[in-house]
């Protein structure tokens, strides 16, 4: 898959960290949907969650970003939505296999728990690791409810 736009998305607690990653997904020539939050007031992460998850479902971003405090509140939103395949990732390694075998489509961060940098290497990764496919594809098409 061609990753060309990626969604990003996040609450107060990602806030910091937002612009950086926007920063370098636009130098590196990637067009990015801001879905906010846009100051550091305090805001409900749902609020942000969805309308990214909801763009990455529709096909109009390729992949999506969502930061919080702790990451699990916006991926367990972006998750109720079908075809969403938010990773909660804290390691580089972990965002690459998130793509490698679960073929993640959002990667979502805890940004209270890691650095900046650590941050911009783990989107790097994910949003330049393809899926493997092969016995994991099998097993990817077994995730959704029936």
């Amino acid at each position: 898959m061609k990753v060309k736009n990626i969604a990003i998305g996040c609450d107060h607690a990602g806030y910091p960290y937002k612009d950086a990653i926007v920063k370098m997904l636009d130098e590196k020539g990637y067009t990015v949907l801001d879905f906010g939050t846009h100051t550091p007031d305090s805001v409900d992460y749902p609020d942000f969650a969805h309308p990214t998850a909801n763009s990455v479902a529709s096909g109009e971003a390729d992949l999506g970003i969502l930061l919080c405090g702790s990451g699990n509140g916006v991926s367990i939103t972006a998750n109720k939505h079908q075809n969403i395949r938010a990773a909660l990732c804290w390691q580089k390694e972990i965002a690459a296999l998130a793509r490698l075998h679960n073929d993640a489509n959002m990667i979502s961060l805890p940004v209270r728990f890691i650095s900046e940098s650590m941050a911009l290497d783990m989107v790097s990764t994910f949003i330049t690791t393809e899926f493997e496919g092969g016995r994991h594809a099998r097993r990817v098409g077994k995730m959704p409810c029936m």
